[in-house]
């Protein structure tokens, strides 16, 4: 029996589908889990008005299968999988049991330019110049406590084709205290922690990066940079120019609009950042003419906290809402 914020997303009705989503529906077709060279998940806007782009389906797994390989190929991280999937087991989820792949998102409130990153989802959006239908999503991983990712607005200082690393001597010192001596610098190759591409943010000290520990995506672990998996970066590194925009944010709750139906995208990752259903909503939307708000809704969306943009209103008309559910 699936939970209502596991099946909440089958009522949507998704403007554009992503190749990594494609791919995945085919898979799930043919009872595989995978769906292999999947990069960024690339979605189209139907209407400039939408802020909710992708579509979530289930696969089988198989024997071999951790959640980890499943969102590797889906372009999703650990908290991605682990959030959409409280009832399955990351490391062994077995032979054929229906994993949720939760490739669905609000986009996060910003202007839709050069790269954004929204901290509390541990993912990285890009929007291609001359291109406004469309953005780019990837999962990432951000600095771990004590080494958080800076907040602001920023860009792409430098670009750096096969990087070496310098580590700082706080790190140095960090491993050398579990008995980890690190040279002085790193050389590339499959060994250095920041993969094949490394871009410089104008921020002294902070990089987009690849990395040599794919399983570490989705989780906060880095020393304030922002990995990406190789694949990922790989694919991003040709399309962004030096003097491209980064705007990381912080934003736990998102709201966005596909066509007339309002959803909310909840990551709470520190119980200090739970509001009450109430303040989640702001009065300009709670009180946005022809809008039905499911308030019942927006409690479970809160509660639940499962990352999975969940409907909690629309403005269509109650003619409109049942034709609809007749249909799907």
């Amino acid at each position: 029996m699936k939970s209502k914020a596991e099946s909440s997303w089958g009522r949507q009705r998704s403007r554009g589908f992503t190749r990594a989503a494609l791919a995945g529906a085919v898979a799930l077709a043919l009872g595989l889990a995978r769906a292999p060279g999947v990069l960024a998940d690339t979605f189209k806007f139907a209407h400039p008005g939408d802020s909710v782009v992708g579509v979530a389906f289930y696969v089988k797994s198989r024997k071999h299968d951790t959640l980890l390989d499943i969102g590797r190929q889906n372009q999703l991280g650990y908290q991605d999988m682990d959030q959409a999937n409280p009832k399955v087991d990351m490391w062994v989820p077995g032979d054929h049991a229906e994993v949720l792949i939760p490739s669905l998102y609000v986009l996060p409130n910003t202007p839709r330019t050069g790269l954004v990153l929204n901290r509390p989802e541990m993912r990285l959006y890009y929007y291609p110049p001359g291109r406004p239908d469309e953005v780019q999503s990837y999962p990432i991983s951000i600095g771990r406590e004590g080494w958080s990712t800076p907040l602001g607005t920023f860009s792409v200082a430098t670009k750096v084709k096969d990087p070496t690393w310098t580590p700082p001597a706080s790190i140095r010192a960090e491993h050398a205290a579990k008995g980890d001596i690190l040279p002085a610098v790193v050389p590339a190759g499959p060994d250095n922690p920041l993969g094949p591409y490394a871009m410089r943010l104008s921020i002294p000290g902070y990089l987009i990066h690849g990395t040599n520990k794919p399983w570490g995506l989705g989780m906060q672990v880095s020393h304030g940079c922002i990995r990406m998996n190789n694949e990922g970066i790989i694919e991003l590194f040709p399309q962004v120019a030096t003097g491209t925009t980064v705007t990381i944010v912080d934003q736990p709750y998102k709201l966005g609009w596909l066509g007339d139906d309002l959803y909310l995208e909840v990551h709470i990752d520190d119980e200090g950042k739970r509001k009450t259903a109430r303040s989640v909503i702001p009065d300009s939307v709670a009180n946005a003419q022809g809008l039905q708000l499911d308030w019942k809704a927006v409690e479970r969306a809160v509660a639940e906290n499962t990352g999975l943009p969940q409907l909690v209103g629309s403005r269509r008309s109650s003619a409109d809402r049942l034709h609809l559910d007749m249909i799907f």
